[in-house]
C-alpha cells in the first residue's frame, strides 16, 4: 500500500478486538463466584444472545442456555464453568414465552441450524434486526446510535428452502449406515431421517443414497480409526430448474462398487444429473479437498436468479435460499444504486452472482474469488448470459484490487460480500486509500460486520442497514449496508 496517499484514517488506528471496559469489571466481580457443573438454581432470561441462546445473570455472572427465550423463568442446570461466563441447560421452564412453539424437527435442540425453531417467525425476524444492534453497540462504529436499522425481510414459508444438505456419514454401533449432522461441541452424530428446512428432494436423494451404502456395505470412514473411505455426501438442487447434483466426499481416490452404486443412482434416482466425486485425505476440519472428480452426468448444474442463469460446479459457494438469494442481491444493487457508465468491483465474488446482476447497467465489472472452479464458473455464467463487460480472476480482492489500480483501474463502486471472518485488514485498507464513492457490505456474520464498520466509518457513512433472513429457524442473519463516501 505504500504507493497509495497516506491517510491517518480516523479510528482505523483502534484495537479491533477491543471489549468495553463493563466487561473487565464484571470478570472482576465473578471471580468470587463458585459454581459447579450439574448444579441447579432459577433463572431469568433477560435477552438472546448471537447464537440464539437464552441469556441470563446468575450473581452478576452471565449464563447461556440454549433454548432459553427472552422473558422466560426457568431452572437451568450448568453444563460447563468457564471465568467469565457459566452455560447451562434448561431443567424446567416455570414461566413460558408467548413465543415459543413447538418445534418441527424432533433433534432440533441436539443439532446445530436450528437455533430458533422453538421461536415463533415473527419474533425471529425481530431478534435478527436485535443482533445487528446487539454488534453495533458492542463495537461502536462511528455514529452507530443513529443507524437507520430496517426491520428484517422474511419468507412467507420458513421451512423447506435450503437447497444444500451436507451430512456426514457414519456407521454407528450396529453398524447401520447413518448420515446427519454432529450434535452440538461433540462428534457424535445425529442421524437426520427428515428435516423440515430442506428442500425435500435433497432429503429424498439423500436417504436414498444412504441406503444403497448400506446395501452395497461401502467402507464408510470411521474417525477414531481413521480409515473407511465414504466421509461425506452433499446434495444440492437447483430451484428453478430441477437440476440435483450428488457428490461423494472420500477418503481416497477408491470408490468400491462405484459402477453398481452410479447403475442405481441412474435407475432410481432420475432427479440426479450429476454425479461427482470430491477427495479429502486424513483427519482435517476441512470438509472439503482440492481434488473434484466426474463420475457422472453432467458436471454442474445450473441455477437462475431473476432474469440469469448460473453454472454451479460442485465447490462453487451460493446462498442456500434461492428465493431469499434474490431478495438478498435485489437488496445489494438497491443500495448499490449504479449509475450508467460506472465501474464496479464484485469482492467475494462466488461465481458472479452479484457482479452479474450489475452487468446492464456499469460500464464494467471485476471479480475475484479465491477458488478457481468458482472463477470458471463465474466467468462462464458471464459468457453464457450474454455478458461481455464482466471478468473474473482467481486471487484475494487484497491481492488483485492495488494492482487493478496500478494498472490505472479505479472502481467507481465496490460490492464486498466476505465469508463470516470478515474483511481481510488489507483490504479494507485498501478500500479506504481507494476512495469509492459507493461501497455495500453484503455481511454474513453482524459481529465481523460491526467490527469491520469501526474502520470503514473513517471514511464512509452508513446510510441504513437492512437485515434479510437467508436462513429461518437458525440464529443467522445476512444484512446489506449502503455506505456513501464523506466529502
Amino acid at each position: 500500500m505504500a504507493n497509495y496517499e497516506s491517510k491517518n484514517h480516523r479510528g482505523y488506528h483502534r484495537d479491533r478486538n477491543q471489549r468495553p471496559h463493563q466487561d473487565q469489571r464484571r470478570a472482576r466481580q465473578t471471580e468470587r463466584v463458585q459454581v459447579e457443573v450439574g448444579q441447579r438454581f432459577p433463572l431469568t432470561i433477560k435477552r438472546m444472545g448471537i447464537n440464539g441462546e437464552g441469556i441470563g445473570y446468575y450473581k452478576r455472572m452471565a449464563v447461556f442456555v440454549p433454548g432459553a427465550l427472552t422473558n422466560e423463568e426457568a431452572v437451568v442446570e450448568v453444563t460447563s464453568v468457564a471465568t467469565r461466563y457459566l452455560r447451562a441447560k434448561v431443567h424446567r421452564i416455570r414461566k413460558t414465552s408467548p413465543h415459543r412453539v413447538e418445534p418441527r424437527d424432533s433433534y432440533a435442540d441436539q443439532v446445530g441450524g436450528f437455533e430458533l425453531e422453538h421461536l415463533d417467525y415473527p419474533a425471529q425476524l425481530a431478534f435478527k434486526r436485535d443482533v445487528v444492534a446487539q454488534a453495533l453497540e458492542r463495537y461502536q462504529p462511528e455514529g452507530f446510535h443513529s443507524y437507520d436499522l430496517r426491520p428484517t425481510l422474511g419468507m412467507k414459508d420458513p421451512y423447506g428452502y435450503r437447497n444444500k444438505a451436507q451430512f456426514q456419514v457414519r456407521r454407528n454401533a450396529e453398524g447401520q449406515v447413518e448420515a446427519g449432522l454432529y450434535a452440538e461441541r461433540s462428534h457424535d452424530l445425529i442421524d437426520l431421517p427428515t428435516c423440515s428446512v430442506q428442500m425435500p428432494v435433497t432429503m429424498t436423494v439423500m436417504r436414498a443414497v444412504v441406503a444403497m451404502l448400506q446395501d452395497l456395505d461401502m467402507p464408510i470412514y470411521d474417525e477414531e480409526q481413521k480409515s473407511g473411505i465414504v466421509k461425506t455426501l452433499v446434495v444440492r438442487a437447483a430451484a428453478h430448474t430441477d437440476d440435483v447434483q450428488l457428490v461423494f466426499i472420500t477418503n481416497s481416490p477408491k470408490l468400491p462398487h462405484k459402477r453398481e452404486l452410479l447403475e442405481r443412482i441412474a435407475n432410481e434416482l432420475p432427479q440426479v444429473t450429476s454425479v461427482m466425486q470430491n477427495i479429502n485425505p486424513g483427519e482435517t476440519s476441512l470438509v472439503w479437498g482440492d481434488d473434484t472428480r466426474h463420475l457422472a452426468g453432467a458436471e454442474a448444474i445450473t441455477e437462475k436468479l431473476g432474469d440469469l442463469t448460473f453454472k454451479l460446479s460442485a465447490r462453487a459457494f451460493l446462498q442456500l435460499s434461492p428465493a431469499q438469494t434474490e431478495v438478498l442481491y435485489d437488496e445489494a444493487k438497491k443500495a448499490l444504486d449504479l449509475q450508467p457508465g460506472q465501474t464496479v468491483v464484485d469482492a467475494y465474488a462466488g461465481i458472479g452472482t452479484i457482479g452479474l446482476s450489475l452487468a446492464d447497467v456499469a460500464a464494467e465489472v471485476r471479480g475475484m474469488e479465491i477458488i478457481p472452479e468458482a472463477v470458471d464458473d463465474a466467468n462462464a455464467n458471464a459468457a453464457a448470459n450474454g455478458i461481455t463487460n464482466a471478468h473474473y480472476e482467481v486471487g484475494t480482492a487484497e491481492d488483485l484490487l492495488p494492482k487493478w489500480v496500478m494498472a490505472g483501474f479505479r472502481p467507481d463502486a465496490i460490492v464486498v460480500d466476505p465469508p463470516r471472518t470478515g474483511l481481510d485488514a488489507t483490504l479494507i485498507e485498501t478500500i479506504l486509500a481507494i476512495r469509492p464513492s459507493k461501497l455495500v457490505y453484503v455481511s454474513c456474520n453482524p459481529s465481523t460486520l460491526a467490527k469491520d464498520l469501526v474502520d470503514l466509518t473513517a471514511d464512509y457513512r452508513v446510510e441504513y442497514i437492512q437485515s434479510v433472513d437467508m436462513m429461518p429457524q437458525t440464529a443467522r442473519c445476512e444484512a446489506v449496508v449502503k455506505l456513501t463516501r464523506r466529502q
